[in-house]
Parts: structure tokens; C-alpha cells; sequence
């Protein structure tokens, strides 16, 4: 199974690969300022999606989820990325200690791992990203804009994959 579009806004991911391939399909759409709420259980792929950004972005260091940091900057792309783990986190009055004011929605882009809960807290404008497991490897992944650019990126975001599943299915006969 390969990254799919089930429907705008919704997309199937049969591995770790394909979400991190989704994560870099989005990357080139990502502007400065940009929020990414990332929502799901834990081993859903949060942090392949993260992976899959930083990549796009142009970024190969490595990623991994910063738990316990709670913050994790890679700055070797086209723009910064700000990712945030937020599990650890119990209330929202913690948020001032992480740093992340500093920076949501103003350079860079910022990905938050478990930032559902504190979304009264952060921004109104936001681009929730759900990915929920579907079977061992399978995931769904469902966006969900909250404000105009968060549309507009949805939109964009939607325009690329169905262009990458047209690209796949014009070169996959070749290959027979």
C-alpha cells in the first residue's frame, strides 16, 4: 500500500515511509509561521511525519521525538523547524517554559505533538493534522484548518498529493 487520497483532506498511510513521504510532500507548502497541531495515540507517526517535514525542508539531520527536551529546533532547511512534544506537559501554564511563544506563528514552521490540549492556549490559526491507526501499519490521516491560511494550506496540500498519486500512476507502467 502506498500514501492514498481517500477524499480532500483525507489520506490513507500504509507504513512508516508513507507518512514520512507525506511529511515531505507538505514541507515546499510550509511558510513561516505555519502550525501544525499533530494529533494521534502514541506510535501512530507523529514524529515520521515530523521526519518526512524536516526532510522536505531540506534538513538531514536526524529527528526524533523530543519527549523529554520538549523542544527540538532544526535549523539546516529553507526555514526553521520547531518541534514541540507537549505530552508531558499538564497544564497550560508550563507552555511559558517551553519556549514556544517565542516562536508559534512567527518564524519558521512549528510542529506540535500533542498540542490539542492546550489549543485554547496557543493560536487560533492551525492546521491539525490526525493520524489514527487502522490496522498494524495503516494509518488515516485526516487535516482538519482552523483559520484562512490553515485552508489555504489544506487545499495546497490536497492539490500536491493528488498530483503525486498522478505522477505514481503515469510512471508505474513503465515499470512493467
Amino acid at each position: 500500500m502506498a500514501l492514498n487520497r481517500v477524499s480532500r483532506g483525507r489520506y490513507e498511510s500504509g507504513s512508516q515511509a508513507d507518512t514520512e513521504e507525506f511529511g515531505e510532500i507538505i514541507a515546499p507548502l510550509l511558510a513561516d509561521g505555519d502550525v501544525l497541531v499533530l494529533t494521534g495515540g502514541l506510535g501512530v507517526g507523529k514524529t515520521h511525519l515530523t521526519k518526512g517535514v524536516s526532510k522536505g525542508l531540506g534538513d538531514e539531520h536526524p529527528v526524533t521525538s523530543p519527549t523529554f527536551a520538549i523542544m527540538a529546533v532544526h535549523e539546516g532547511g529553507r526555514i526553521p523547524l520547531f518541534h514541540f512534544d507537549l505530552y508531558r506537559l499538564e497544564h497550560a501554564y508550563e507552555l511559558e517554559d517551553t519556549g514556544i511563544y517565542d516562536v508559534l506563528g512567527y518564524e519558521g514552521v512549528c510542529l506540535l505533538e500533542w498540542g490539542e490540549q492546550f489549543q485554547d492556549e496557543l493560536t487560533d490559526e492551525f492546521l491539525g493534522v490526525v493520524i489514527t491507526r487502522v490496522g498494524q501499519d495503516e494509518r488515516t490521516i485526516a487535516l482538519e484548518p482552523h483559520g484562512i491560511r490553515a485552508e489555504e494550506l489544506a487545499q495546497a496540500i490536497d492539490d500536491a498529493l493528488v498530483a503525486s498519486e498522478e505522477r505514481r500512476h503515469i510512471t508505474e507502467p513503465e515499470r512493467q
